[in-house]
């Protein structure tokens, strides 16, 4: 179990690292989470031997859970990773991500380029992008993303702002009151690491006719957002449970 434990806060640590040379920040989203799990891991190891045996049975079940929450909410997540729609639906939801003054981020882009693809597939589908104005942000994301797809030729009167929403939760709250009704057929637009959690907040927020789309994700960045993602799919999971 000392193995396991000093590999697994190394392997934490230089995963941060690679973040930190890789982003050019030290905090960017997320990523402090693997100097915690890396140190904390570390002392473990160092301090282990030295623990009483009940309490090393108790981080040992703690790892064997750990490990078994981690690949049963991270296979859900990594199942909606290549969801597609392949008919035509009433509305395409784009749900917004940060926007650096009135800059898309590629994360961002990535899901209005996997919208418009869509929306150049099916020309009566209308689009709604989500998203308010945060900090660091000169517009609401949902001004960058619609200025985003009429540069790309999606006709302005295809889009509707939804300019208020600082979470996913949020976001399709909003969206909803945006539809002709809530039986509307409707897309959701998110990175493939996203979609799981966005897809289960929207049916709890209403939609009654729900499908999904994964736009992809950064491959260096992508296990930090699918732990992250199990956190929060957790939490969510444990909310509707309350």
């Amino acid at each position: 179990m000392q193995v396991y434990f000093y590999a697994a806060g190394i392997g934490s640590l230089l995963y941060y690292i690679l973040l930190v040379r890789y982003t050019g920040k030290w905090d960017s989203t997320f990523s402090r989470f693997w100097i915690v799990c890396g140190g904390g891991h570390v002392l473990l190891g160092f301090f282990f031997s030295g623990l009483l045996p009940t309490v090393q049975v108790l981080l040992e079940i703690g790892v064997v859970v750990w490990w078994f929450m981690l690949l049963a909410v991270g296979g859900k997540i990594l199942s909606c990773a290549g969801e597609t729609c392949g008919r035509e639906v009433d509305f395409l939801i784009v749900l917004g991500a940060q926007v650096r003054g009135t800059r898309i981020t590629q994360s961002l882009k990535r899901r209005l380029d996997s919208g418009h693809a869509y929306l150049v597939n099916y020309p009566n589908t209308k689009v709604v992008v989500s998203g308010g104005q945060g900090k660091g942000e000169d517009v609401s994301e949902a001004q960058a993303m619609a200025e985003y797809l009429i540069r790309c030729g999606v006709e302005p009167e295809r889009i509707i702002q939804e300019d208020r929403s600082t979470s996913t939760w949020e976001n399709l709250c909003f969206s909803l009151g945006c539809l002709t009704s809530p039986r509307a057929a409707v897309a959701v637009v998110t990175n493939d690491f996203h979609l799981y959690r966005a897809l289960l907040l929207a049916k709890k927020a209403g939609y009654k006719n729900l499908f999904g789309i994964a736009a992809s994700s950064n491959g260096v960045l992508l296990f930090n957002y699918l732990v992250r993602e199990i956190f929060a799919v957790i939490l969510t999971k444990a909310r509707q449970m309350l």
